[in-house]
């Protein structure tokens, strides 16, 4: 097993390399995305502290390159199984059994983004991201259009509106929670 330290903003994997082992975060976190052709990025996950990446296991079970990115969100420390280590284990069933529970969890996180994306508008995704961040939110428009997975024009525009209707107040790189019950119910519109 080998252990890795890398710094903030480290690209950890690429799209179209191969995988060289199945990587435990034992500190710090790694942003998993999907990146677009044009460059935008829709983020898919995040492997904290003692998880794993399941884009990996995929891979490595499947014997094919990565499909997404991942990059660490801060100061970062990974132990790599190689994978004749990671093949053994597998016949173990606690490591088997591990495994196949992070696909389980991962996939309901996915389906769940699939869902939002797909049947959500973006106005409601945004109330609910900015719920989900409390009551004074720091971050720049670009990062919230980042984890959206939209463009910072988009986010900028409905932030905008939202200002306009009291819900909350612009700062530089930050977003004030006005009137919760009023993103609550934005979120919940169907």
């Amino acid at each position: 097993m080998q252990e890795l330290s890398v710094p903030s903003g480290t690209v950890v994997f690429d799209e179209h390399q191969p995988c060289r082992g199945f990587p435990f975060v034992l500190a710090g976190a790694v942003r998993v995305a999907k990146q677009s052709a044009g460059g935008r990025e829709l983020p898919l996950y995040r492997v904290q502290s003692g998880e794993s990446c399941i884009i990996s296991s995929s891979c490595l079970l499947g014997h094919v390159d990565y499909n997404a990115r991942g990059t660490a969100e801060g100061p970062t420390t990974l132990a790599l199984l190689p994978r004749p280590l990671f093949d053994e284990l597998l016949g173990q069933a606690v490591f088997r059994d591990f495994v196949f529970a992070l696909f389980s969890e991962r996939m309901a996180e996915l389906m769940q983004l699939v869902e939002e994306v797909a049947f959500r508008k973006l106005d409601q995704r945004l109330a609910a991201l900015l719920l989900g961040k409390g009551r004074v939110v720091h971050a720049t428009h670009q990062q919230l259009a980042d984890e959206l997975g939209s463009v910072r024009e988009m986010v900028s525009r409905l932030l905008k509106g939202f200002a306009e209707q009291g819900l909350v107040k612009l700062g530089r790189e930050q977003v004030e929670v006005l009137d919760a019950a009023g993103l609550r119910k934005m979120a919940s519109v169907t």
